[in-house]
């Protein structure tokens, strides 16, 4: 099974949560664009909470993330992995992305909100023991997924979780 490639992270010069998932799923690396299975509901939430209609297209909400100073990036740069599900990542080929470096050129980020377990998972144990100390200050937490397989919680549910980030500005 050959790796998958995820994206480069979306981010403004003055960032300052950084939203992070685990891997792009089919739909999303297909289209080449972050939660685009229409069934996530992170385009909704993000919506919800910074008020913005989410069938805007994928660009006009990039924009609006980073006038709202959050960025998105996923904790793995590849991986391979059969299907969007996390559970089918392959363990042994996961490769991490440069957090050093996004952390060194983007240093306003100071709160990390990981998109599930996976992605909380991977981090500490991939990337959080490298870390430089530039990265002391920042503050972490593991947020609900937004992904259709995490149907334990409905939307309204999701969102209440993810109102956390309003409270950050």
């Amino acid at each position: 099974m050959s790796l998958k490639e995820g994206f480069p992270p979306v981010v403004g010069k003055d960032a300052r949560v950084l939203i992070l998932g685990s891997m792009p799923g089919e739909e999303s690396l297909r289209r080449k664009e972050y939660y685009a299975n229409p069934r996530n509901s992170f385009w909704r939430i993000m919506a919800a909470l910074l008020g913005f209609d989410p069938e805007l297209k994928y660009m006009d909400k990039i924009e609006i993330l980073k006038e709202n100073k959050i960025a998105l990036w996923d904790v793995m740069r590849a991986c391979a992995r059969n299907g969007s599900l996390d559970t089918n990542i392959e363990n042994s080929t996961i490769i991490e992305n440069d957090f050093d470096g996004f952390y060194s050129r983007f240093q306003g980020v100071k709160n990390v909100f990981f998109n599930g377990a996976k992605a909380e998972h991977e981090y500490h144990k991939r990337v959080f023991p490298s870390l430089s100390s530039i990265t002391c200050s920042v503050k972490y937490q593991r947020l609900p997924s937004t992904s259709p397989a995490m149907a334990r919680l409905s939307h309204n549910d999701k969102l209440i979780e993810w109102s956390v980030i309003k409270n950050i500005f």
